[in-house]
Protein backbone atom coordinates (compact mmCIF):
# COMPACT_ATOMS: atom_id res chain seq x y z
CA UNK A 1 0.00 0.00 0.00
CA UNK A 2 2.84 2.55 0.44
CA UNK A 3 4.62 1.68 -2.13
CA UNK A 4 1.42 2.25 -4.23
CA UNK A 5 0.89 5.63 -2.71
CA UNK A 6 4.41 6.81 -3.18
CA UNK A 7 4.12 5.74 -7.10
CA UNK A 8 0.70 7.68 -7.29
CA UNK A 9 2.45 11.03 -5.33
CA UNK A 10 5.09 10.95 -7.90
CA UNK A 11 3.35 10.38 -10.91
CA UNK A 12 1.40 13.15 -9.82
CA UNK A 13 4.74 15.15 -9.25
CA UNK A 14 5.43 14.24 -12.68
CA UNK A 15 2.20 15.49 -14.30
CA UNK A 16 2.04 18.19 -12.54
CA UNK A 17 5.78 19.18 -13.41
CA UNK A 18 4.71 18.69 -16.92
CA UNK A 19 2.15 21.19 -16.91
CA UNK A 20 3.51 23.92 -15.13
CA UNK A 21 6.70 23.15 -17.43
CA UNK A 22 4.33 24.07 -20.12
CA UNK A 23 2.96 26.69 -18.53
CA UNK A 24 5.94 28.51 -17.55
CA UNK A 25 7.36 27.95 -20.99
CA UNK A 26 4.59 29.91 -22.79
CA UNK A 27 4.76 32.27 -20.17
CA UNK A 28 8.53 33.24 -20.65
CA UNK A 29 8.22 32.55 -24.46
CA UNK A 30 5.29 34.89 -24.92
CA UNK A 31 6.76 36.79 -22.75
CA UNK A 32 10.63 37.21 -23.77
CA UNK A 33 11.43 35.87 -27.17
CA UNK A 34 9.56 37.11 -30.02
CA UNK A 35 12.45 36.97 -32.00
CA UNK A 36 11.93 32.67 -32.48
CA UNK A 37 8.45 33.58 -34.74
CA UNK A 38 10.35 34.28 -37.45
CA UNK A 39 12.83 31.25 -37.68
CA UNK A 40 9.61 28.76 -36.76
CA UNK A 41 7.50 29.71 -39.50
CA UNK A 42 6.91 27.37 -42.42
CA UNK A 43 7.25 29.20 -45.40
CA UNK A 44 4.32 29.98 -47.80
CA UNK A 45 3.83 27.49 -50.40
CA UNK A 46 1.20 26.82 -52.64
CA UNK A 47 0.02 24.56 -54.77
CA UNK A 48 0.26 25.46 -58.94
CA UNK A 49 -3.00 24.39 -60.00
CA UNK A 50 -2.82 23.82 -63.74
CA UNK A 51 -5.62 24.28 -65.76
CA UNK A 52 -8.14 21.13 -65.20
CA UNK A 53 -8.04 18.76 -67.44
CA UNK A 54 -10.57 15.56 -69.20
CA UNK A 55 -11.21 13.17 -71.91
CA UNK A 56 -14.52 13.81 -72.66
CA UNK A 57 -17.18 13.33 -75.31
CA UNK A 58 -19.50 16.19 -76.82
CA UNK A 59 -22.67 14.64 -79.09
CA UNK A 60 -23.42 16.85 -82.37
CA UNK A 61 -26.83 16.16 -83.43
CA UNK A 62 -28.13 17.55 -86.71
CA UNK A 63 -32.46 16.82 -87.01
CA UNK A 64 -34.40 17.22 -90.47
CA UNK A 65 -38.13 16.78 -91.22
CA UNK A 66 -39.00 13.86 -92.45
CA UNK A 67 -42.51 15.44 -93.91
CA UNK A 68 -40.24 18.16 -95.51
CA UNK A 69 -37.94 15.35 -96.64
CA UNK A 70 -41.31 13.51 -98.06
CA UNK A 71 -42.17 16.65 -100.09
CA UNK A 72 -38.97 16.65 -101.79
CA UNK A 73 -39.15 13.18 -102.68
CA UNK A 74 -42.58 13.52 -103.85
CA UNK A 75 -42.05 16.27 -106.01
CA UNK A 76 -39.82 14.26 -107.96
CA UNK A 77 -42.24 11.36 -108.49
CA UNK A 78 -44.51 11.69 -111.54
CA UNK A 79 -48.73 11.83 -110.92
CA UNK A 80 -49.23 8.80 -113.32
CA UNK A 81 -46.28 5.94 -112.80
CA UNK A 82 -47.42 3.81 -115.88
CA UNK A 83 -49.51 3.62 -119.19
CA UNK A 84 -50.26 -0.23 -120.28
CA UNK A 85 -50.91 -0.59 -123.88
CA UNK A 86 -51.02 -4.58 -124.59
CA UNK A 87 -52.25 -7.12 -127.22
CA UNK A 88 -52.72 -10.37 -124.99
CA UNK A 89 -54.16 -13.56 -125.52
CA UNK A 90 -57.51 -13.21 -124.19
CA UNK A 91 -59.75 -16.41 -124.78
CA UNK A 92 -58.86 -19.87 -124.66
CA UNK A 93 -61.33 -22.50 -125.43
CA UNK A 94 -62.79 -25.24 -127.65
CA UNK A 95 -66.41 -24.47 -128.98
CA UNK A 96 -67.24 -27.79 -131.05
CA UNK A 97 -64.70 -29.01 -133.22
CA UNK A 98 -62.78 -25.85 -133.39
CA UNK A 99 -60.07 -24.04 -130.65
CA UNK A 100 -60.66 -20.56 -130.20
CA UNK A 101 -58.33 -17.94 -129.76
CA UNK A 102 -58.88 -14.49 -129.44
CA UNK A 103 -56.75 -11.75 -128.69
CA UNK A 104 -57.42 -8.68 -126.79
CA UNK A 105 -56.35 -5.51 -125.99
CA UNK A 106 -55.68 -4.14 -122.52
CA UNK A 107 -54.93 -0.35 -121.91
CA UNK A 108 -55.18 1.49 -118.71
CA UNK A 109 -52.69 3.34 -116.33
CA UNK A 110 -51.37 3.36 -112.79
CA UNK A 111 -51.41 6.67 -111.15
CA UNK A 112 -49.83 7.92 -107.55
CA UNK A 113 -53.25 8.54 -105.51
CA UNK A 114 -52.10 9.83 -102.78
CA UNK A 115 -48.90 11.68 -100.73
CA UNK A 116 -45.65 10.09 -99.96
CA UNK A 117 -45.35 9.30 -96.56
CA UNK A 118 -42.51 9.22 -94.35
CA UNK A 119 -41.73 7.57 -90.83
CA UNK A 120 -38.98 6.51 -88.93
CA UNK A 121 -39.10 4.03 -85.79
CA UNK A 122 -35.40 3.44 -84.27
CA UNK A 123 -32.55 3.31 -86.67
CA UNK A 124 -34.62 2.96 -90.11
CA UNK A 125 -37.00 5.19 -92.04
CA UNK A 126 -39.88 3.46 -93.42
CA UNK A 127 -41.84 5.14 -96.74
CA UNK A 128 -44.90 4.70 -98.57
CA UNK A 129 -47.15 5.61 -101.36
CA UNK A 130 -50.69 4.52 -102.16
CA UNK A 131 -51.12 3.58 -106.26
CA UNK A 132 -53.99 3.53 -108.38
CA UNK A 133 -54.96 1.39 -111.40
CA UNK A 134 -57.23 1.10 -113.88
CA UNK A 135 -57.68 -1.23 -116.88
CA UNK A 136 -59.77 -2.10 -119.87
CA UNK A 137 -59.81 -5.30 -121.92
CA UNK A 138 -61.30 -5.21 -125.32
CA UNK A 139 -61.62 -7.92 -128.52
CA UNK A 140 -58.92 -7.91 -131.40
CA UNK A 141 -61.24 -7.94 -134.38
CA UNK A 142 -64.66 -8.23 -135.24
CA UNK A 143 -65.36 -11.76 -134.24
CA UNK A 144 -64.04 -10.94 -130.35
CA UNK A 145 -65.57 -7.16 -130.03
CA UNK A 146 -68.18 -8.18 -127.90
CA UNK A 147 -65.45 -9.13 -125.45
CA UNK A 148 -65.00 -6.45 -122.94
CA UNK A 149 -63.83 -6.03 -119.56
CA UNK A 150 -62.63 -3.41 -117.54
CA UNK A 151 -61.21 -3.75 -113.63
CA UNK A 152 -59.32 -1.49 -110.48
CA UNK A 153 -57.43 -2.41 -108.08
CA UNK A 154 -55.52 -0.12 -105.48
CA UNK A 155 -51.50 -1.23 -104.69
CA UNK A 156 -49.35 0.34 -101.76
CA UNK A 157 -45.88 0.98 -102.26
CA UNK A 158 -43.32 0.80 -99.19
CA UNK A 159 -40.36 0.79 -98.27
CA UNK A 160 -37.82 0.99 -95.58
CA UNK A 161 -34.35 2.15 -95.61
CA UNK A 162 -31.28 2.41 -92.70
CA UNK A 163 -29.48 5.55 -93.17
CA UNK A 164 -25.28 5.01 -92.87
CA UNK A 165 -22.64 7.29 -92.99
CA UNK A 166 -19.74 6.22 -94.71
CA UNK A 167 -16.17 7.72 -93.56
CA UNK A 168 -16.43 10.52 -96.29
CA UNK A 169 -19.30 11.79 -95.00
CA UNK A 170 -21.64 10.44 -97.69
CA UNK A 171 -25.00 9.44 -97.00
CA UNK A 172 -25.78 5.78 -97.98
CA UNK A 173 -29.81 4.41 -97.86
CA UNK A 174 -29.49 0.60 -97.71
CA UNK A 175 -32.93 -0.07 -99.32
CA UNK A 176 -35.12 -2.17 -99.30
CA UNK A 177 -38.99 -1.82 -101.24
CA UNK A 178 -41.61 -3.46 -103.01
CA UNK A 179 -45.50 -3.31 -102.79
CA UNK A 180 -48.48 -5.16 -102.32
CA UNK A 181 -51.88 -5.08 -104.07
CA UNK A 182 -55.03 -4.63 -101.64
CA UNK A 183 -56.64 -6.79 -104.66
CA UNK A 184 -54.86 -7.39 -108.20
CA UNK A 185 -56.14 -6.57 -110.85
CA UNK A 186 -58.13 -9.24 -113.15
CA UNK A 187 -60.01 -9.01 -116.14
CA UNK A 188 -63.43 -10.93 -116.39
CA UNK A 189 -63.70 -11.93 -120.07
CA UNK A 190 -66.15 -14.68 -121.11
CA UNK A 191 -66.28 -16.39 -117.46
CA UNK A 192 -62.84 -16.53 -117.22
CA UNK A 193 -60.38 -14.23 -115.00
CA UNK A 194 -57.30 -12.57 -116.20
CA UNK A 195 -54.81 -11.54 -114.15
CA UNK A 196 -53.48 -8.19 -115.41
CA UNK A 197 -50.82 -7.43 -112.70
CA UNK A 198 -47.68 -9.33 -114.54
CA UNK A 199 -48.66 -6.18 -117.18
CA UNK A 200 -48.64 -3.23 -114.65
CA UNK A 201 -46.44 -4.58 -112.47
CA UNK A 202 -43.05 -3.98 -114.32
CA UNK A 203 -43.57 -0.54 -115.17
CA UNK A 204 -44.72 0.13 -111.31
CA UNK A 205 -40.94 -1.69 -110.84
CA UNK A 206 -39.24 0.59 -113.16
CA UNK A 207 -41.02 3.74 -111.31
CA UNK A 208 -39.52 2.65 -107.80
CA UNK A 209 -35.77 2.07 -109.07
CA UNK A 210 -36.86 6.27 -110.01
CA UNK A 211 -38.20 6.49 -106.38
CA UNK A 212 -34.98 5.16 -104.99
CA UNK A 213 -32.86 7.53 -107.38
CA UNK A 214 -34.89 10.27 -105.81
CA UNK A 215 -34.34 9.47 -102.34
CA UNK A 216 -31.01 9.01 -102.49
CA UNK A 217 -30.74 12.25 -103.88
CA UNK A 218 -32.69 14.01 -101.45
CA UNK A 219 -30.18 12.62 -98.47
CA UNK A 220 -27.41 13.78 -100.45
CA UNK A 221 -28.88 17.45 -100.07
CA UNK A 222 -28.97 17.17 -96.73
CA UNK A 223 -25.50 18.06 -96.43
CA UNK A 224 -24.23 16.32 -93.11
CA UNK A 225 -20.61 16.87 -93.83
CA UNK A 226 -21.53 20.64 -94.34
CA UNK A 227 -23.35 20.41 -90.85
CA UNK A 228 -20.97 18.51 -89.32
CA UNK A 229 -18.39 21.00 -90.09
CA UNK A 230 -20.37 23.84 -88.36
CA UNK A 231 -20.80 21.94 -85.57
CA UNK A 232 -17.35 21.03 -85.37
CA UNK A 233 -15.85 24.71 -85.76
CA UNK A 234 -18.43 26.15 -82.75
CA UNK A 235 -17.26 23.32 -80.18
CA UNK A 236 -14.02 24.58 -80.30
CA UNK A 237 -15.66 28.39 -78.60
CA UNK A 238 -14.61 28.95 -75.30
CA UNK A 239 -18.07 29.01 -73.03
CA UNK A 240 -17.89 30.53 -69.84
CA UNK A 241 -19.72 28.22 -66.93
CA UNK A 242 -19.82 30.81 -64.78
CA UNK A 243 -19.15 34.67 -64.19
CA UNK A 244 -18.22 34.65 -60.00
CA UNK A 245 -16.24 33.14 -59.79
CA UNK A 246 -15.08 33.51 -63.40
CA UNK A 247 -14.87 29.87 -65.07
CA UNK A 248 -14.48 28.98 -68.26
CA UNK A 249 -14.62 25.59 -70.32
CA UNK A 250 -12.63 25.10 -73.13
CA UNK A 251 -12.88 21.93 -75.45
CA UNK A 252 -10.33 20.67 -78.13
CA UNK A 253 -12.08 18.41 -80.27
CA UNK A 254 -9.76 15.43 -81.83
CA UNK A 255 -11.48 12.79 -83.54
CA UNK A 256 -15.35 12.39 -85.01
CA UNK A 257 -17.24 8.83 -84.61
CA UNK A 258 -20.99 8.12 -86.17
CA UNK A 259 -23.20 7.85 -83.56
CA UNK A 260 -26.36 6.40 -85.84
CA UNK A 261 -29.33 7.74 -86.99
CA UNK A 262 -32.39 7.82 -85.17
CA UNK A 263 -36.26 8.62 -86.02
CA UNK A 264 -39.71 9.18 -84.77
CA UNK A 265 -43.02 10.05 -86.32
CA UNK A 266 -41.97 12.89 -88.16
CA UNK A 267 -38.00 13.78 -87.55
CA UNK A 268 -34.74 11.91 -88.65
CA UNK A 269 -31.66 13.07 -86.13
CA UNK A 270 -27.98 11.90 -87.13
CA UNK A 271 -25.51 12.24 -84.49
CA UNK A 272 -21.87 12.45 -84.41
CA UNK A 273 -19.89 12.03 -81.31
CA UNK A 274 -16.75 14.84 -81.13
CA UNK A 275 -13.66 13.26 -78.73
CA UNK A 276 -11.48 15.11 -77.12
CA UNK A 277 -10.28 17.01 -73.77
CA UNK A 278 -12.33 19.90 -71.97
CA UNK A 279 -10.33 21.94 -70.09
CA UNK A 280 -11.74 24.28 -67.38
CA UNK A 281 -9.82 27.34 -66.82
CA UNK A 282 -10.55 29.81 -63.68
CA UNK A 283 -10.03 33.61 -64.34
CA UNK A 284 -9.46 35.41 -68.06
CA UNK A 285 -11.17 34.17 -70.74
CA UNK A 286 -9.22 31.95 -72.44
CA UNK A 287 -7.47 32.96 -76.11
CA UNK A 288 -8.98 31.27 -78.99
CA UNK A 289 -7.58 27.67 -80.16
CA UNK A 290 -7.37 27.22 -83.34
CA UNK A 291 -9.64 25.14 -85.27
CA UNK A 292 -8.64 22.25 -86.89
CA UNK A 293 -10.72 20.22 -90.17
CA UNK A 294 -13.06 18.20 -89.81
CA UNK A 295 -11.67 15.22 -89.66
CA UNK A 296 -12.77 11.97 -91.28
CA UNK A 297 -15.36 9.66 -89.97
CA UNK A 298 -13.86 7.18 -87.10
CA UNK A 299 -15.24 4.12 -86.12
CA UNK A 300 -18.58 3.74 -84.87
CA UNK A 301 -19.96 3.71 -81.39
CA UNK A 302 -23.75 2.49 -80.32
CA UNK A 303 -24.25 6.49 -78.75
CA UNK A 304 -22.48 9.36 -78.09
CA UNK A 305 -21.62 8.93 -74.38
CA UNK A 306 -21.51 10.97 -71.54
CA UNK A 307 -19.74 14.97 -71.09
CA UNK A 308 -17.35 15.15 -68.08
CA UNK A 309 -16.29 18.42 -67.25
CA UNK A 310 -13.92 19.27 -63.76
CA UNK A 311 -15.82 22.12 -61.57
CA UNK A 312 -13.45 23.99 -59.27
CA UNK A 313 -15.46 25.11 -55.63
CA UNK A 314 -13.17 27.33 -53.45
CA UNK A 315 -13.32 28.09 -50.19
CA UNK A 316 -11.49 31.23 -49.38
CA UNK A 317 -8.62 31.19 -46.56
CA UNK A 318 -10.57 33.83 -45.17
CA UNK A 319 -13.60 31.53 -44.52
CA UNK A 320 -11.58 28.96 -42.71
CA UNK A 321 -10.30 31.53 -40.54
CA UNK A 322 -13.46 32.45 -39.15
CA UNK A 323 -14.56 29.08 -38.62
CA UNK A 324 -11.25 28.71 -37.08
CA UNK A 325 -12.20 31.68 -34.94
CA UNK A 326 -15.29 30.64 -33.63
CA UNK A 327 -14.50 27.35 -32.78
CA UNK A 328 -11.37 28.71 -30.77
CA UNK A 329 -13.59 30.94 -28.96
CA UNK A 330 -16.16 27.71 -27.72
CA UNK A 331 -12.74 26.67 -26.35
CA UNK A 332 -12.66 26.25 -22.35
CA UNK A 333 -9.29 28.63 -21.60
CA UNK A 334 -5.87 26.88 -21.85
CA UNK A 335 -3.26 27.58 -19.17
CA UNK A 336 -4.29 31.16 -18.90
CA UNK A 337 -3.49 32.13 -22.17
CA UNK A 338 -5.78 33.28 -24.55
CA UNK A 339 -5.69 33.79 -28.83
CA UNK A 340 -5.06 36.86 -30.16
CA UNK A 341 -5.17 36.44 -33.86
CA UNK A 342 -5.34 33.08 -35.91
CA UNK A 343 -3.16 32.86 -39.76
CA UNK A 344 -4.08 30.13 -42.26
CA UNK A 345 -2.01 29.94 -45.49
CA UNK A 346 -0.54 26.73 -47.24
CA UNK A 347 2.58 25.40 -47.15
CA UNK A 348 4.04 22.37 -49.77
CA UNK A 349 0.42 20.03 -48.90
CA UNK A 350 -0.33 21.31 -45.93
CA UNK A 351 -2.91 24.13 -44.29
CA UNK A 352 -0.55 26.00 -41.64
CA UNK A 353 -2.78 26.97 -38.62
CA UNK A 354 -1.42 30.29 -36.88
CA UNK A 355 -2.33 31.30 -33.12
CA UNK A 356 -0.93 34.41 -31.70
CA UNK A 357 -1.15 33.63 -28.56
CA UNK A 358 -0.96 35.62 -25.36
CA UNK A 359 -1.10 36.02 -21.55
CA UNK A 360 -5.21 36.11 -20.64
CA UNK A 361 -4.31 39.13 -18.68
CA UNK A 362 -2.11 40.87 -20.81
CA UNK A 363 -3.69 43.57 -22.49
CA UNK A 364 -1.13 45.01 -24.82
CA UNK A 365 -3.09 44.46 -28.64
CA UNK A 366 0.11 43.18 -29.60
CA UNK A 367 1.38 40.68 -27.38
CA UNK A 368 1.69 37.37 -27.93
CA UNK A 369 3.77 34.76 -30.10
CA UNK A 370 3.31 32.93 -33.06
CA UNK A 371 2.52 29.25 -32.61
CA UNK A 372 1.72 26.51 -35.93
CA UNK A 373 -0.10 23.89 -36.17
CA UNK A 374 -0.39 21.33 -39.47
CA UNK A 375 -3.98 19.76 -41.24
CA UNK A 376 -4.83 18.07 -44.02
CA UNK A 377 -7.78 18.20 -45.96
CA UNK A 378 -10.70 15.49 -45.73
CA UNK A 379 -13.53 15.62 -48.24
CA UNK A 380 -16.24 13.96 -46.24
CA UNK A 381 -17.68 10.83 -48.26
CA UNK A 382 -20.76 13.03 -49.60
CA UNK A 383 -18.63 15.01 -50.93
CA UNK A 384 -20.28 18.05 -49.63
CA UNK A 385 -17.90 18.98 -46.73
CA UNK A 386 -14.61 19.54 -45.98
CA UNK A 387 -12.61 18.95 -42.64
CA UNK A 388 -9.29 19.29 -40.89
CA UNK A 389 -7.69 16.17 -40.71
CA UNK A 390 -3.84 15.23 -38.79
CA UNK A 391 -3.81 18.23 -36.56
CA UNK A 392 -0.24 18.26 -35.32
CA UNK A 393 1.32 21.02 -33.23
CA UNK A 394 4.70 22.29 -35.20
CA UNK A 395 7.51 22.52 -32.42
CA UNK A 396 10.22 20.43 -31.00
CA UNK A 397 9.61 21.99 -27.81
CA UNK A 398 8.77 19.28 -25.19
CA UNK A 399 7.01 21.65 -22.83
CA UNK A 400 5.17 23.78 -25.72
CA UNK A 401 3.63 20.79 -27.59
CA UNK A 402 1.79 19.29 -25.09
CA UNK A 403 -0.26 22.34 -24.27
CA UNK A 404 -1.67 22.87 -27.86
CA UNK A 405 -2.84 19.31 -27.96
CA UNK A 406 -5.97 19.69 -27.20
CA UNK A 407 -6.38 22.80 -29.07
CA UNK A 408 -5.25 20.37 -32.14
CA UNK A 409 -7.69 17.42 -31.05
CA UNK A 410 -10.73 19.76 -31.09
CA UNK A 411 -10.41 21.61 -34.21
CA UNK A 412 -9.92 18.37 -35.79
CA UNK A 413 -12.44 16.69 -34.63
CA UNK A 414 -15.25 19.99 -34.59
CA UNK A 415 -13.97 22.20 -37.48
CA UNK A 416 -15.56 21.01 -40.83
CA UNK A 417 -16.53 23.44 -44.09
CA UNK A 418 -19.96 23.49 -45.91
CA UNK A 419 -19.33 23.54 -49.57
CA UNK A 420 -22.31 22.53 -50.98
CA UNK A 421 -23.93 24.91 -51.73
CA UNK A 422 -21.36 26.59 -53.36
CA UNK A 423 -21.32 23.53 -55.95
CA UNK A 424 -24.65 23.85 -56.43
CA UNK A 425 -25.02 27.34 -57.49
CA UNK A 426 -21.31 26.65 -59.83
CA UNK A 427 -23.24 23.27 -61.37
CA UNK A 428 -26.68 26.08 -61.96
CA UNK A 429 -24.53 28.78 -63.22
CA UNK A 430 -22.99 26.00 -65.73
CA UNK A 431 -26.49 24.77 -66.70
CA UNK A 432 -27.59 28.08 -67.53
CA UNK A 433 -24.82 28.71 -69.79
CA UNK A 434 -24.48 25.42 -71.36
CA UNK A 435 -27.66 26.46 -72.76
CA UNK A 436 -27.62 28.78 -75.34
CA UNK A 437 -28.21 29.98 -79.06
CA UNK A 438 -25.36 29.68 -81.64
CA UNK A 439 -24.81 30.87 -85.05
CA UNK A 440 -25.63 29.40 -88.62
CA UNK A 441 -29.01 27.82 -87.09
CA UNK A 442 -27.04 25.72 -84.62
CA UNK A 443 -27.93 25.95 -80.60
CA UNK A 444 -26.17 23.93 -77.56
CA UNK A 445 -28.15 22.23 -75.10
CA UNK A 446 -26.00 20.99 -71.70
CA UNK A 447 -27.35 19.47 -68.32
CA UNK A 448 -24.80 18.01 -66.03
CA UNK A 449 -25.68 16.30 -63.20
CA UNK A 450 -23.60 13.86 -61.02
CA UNK A 451 -20.64 14.35 -59.35
CA UNK A 452 -16.83 12.56 -58.09
CA UNK A 453 -14.82 14.36 -55.79
CA UNK A 454 -11.27 14.57 -58.55
CA UNK A 455 -8.98 16.37 -56.16
CA UNK A 456 -8.11 18.80 -53.66
CA UNK A 457 -5.80 21.74 -54.04
CA UNK A 458 -4.25 24.44 -51.78
CA UNK A 459 -3.50 27.34 -53.91
CA UNK A 460 -2.67 30.92 -52.62
CA UNK A 461 -6.32 32.13 -52.53
CA UNK A 462 -8.39 28.94 -50.63
CA UNK A 463 -8.78 25.61 -51.42
CA UNK A 464 -9.82 24.47 -54.04
CA UNK A 465 -11.65 20.97 -55.15
CA UNK A 466 -11.99 20.05 -58.32
CA UNK A 467 -15.28 17.79 -58.87
CA UNK A 468 -15.84 15.88 -61.91
CA UNK A 469 -19.39 16.27 -63.11
CA UNK A 470 -20.91 14.52 -65.57
CA UNK A 471 -24.03 14.91 -67.86
CA UNK A 472 -24.70 15.39 -71.67
CA UNK A 473 -23.69 18.52 -73.96
CA UNK A 474 -25.29 18.42 -77.38
CA UNK A 475 -24.41 20.70 -80.39
CA UNK A 476 -27.88 20.46 -82.27
CA UNK A 477 -28.87 21.83 -86.07
CA UNK A 478 -32.35 21.83 -86.91
CA UNK A 479 -33.80 21.04 -83.56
Amino acid sequence: MNFAFTSRVRNNQKAFARTTLAGLTVLGLVGFCPAADAADKPPLAPDIVAPFSTNSRLSASIEFSLPALAADIERDIPQRLASIDEKISCVHRRVLFWKVNANCDVWGYVERSGPVSLYGRGDRVYGSVPIHGALEGQGANRFTARIHGETEASATIEASARPQLGRDWSLDLDFSDGFRWSEPPVLQVMGHEIPLAKYAEPRIGTQLAVVRSRALAAARHLELQEKAAGAWRHAFEPIQLSDSPAVWLQMNPQSVSFAGMRANSRTLRGSIALSGTAETIVGQNPPAMAVTPLPPIDHDISAPGTFDVILPVRIGYDVLKDKLTQAIAAMPPVAGISVRDIDVYPSSGKLVIGLRVAKAADTEPSAGKWVYLSAAIQVDADGRAVRLSNVDTMTDDEGLAPLFEPIAAQLGSKVSFDYGIAYDNLLNAANAKLNRPLKDGFRMEGQLSSAVLQNVYLPANGIVIAVRASGELSILYGM
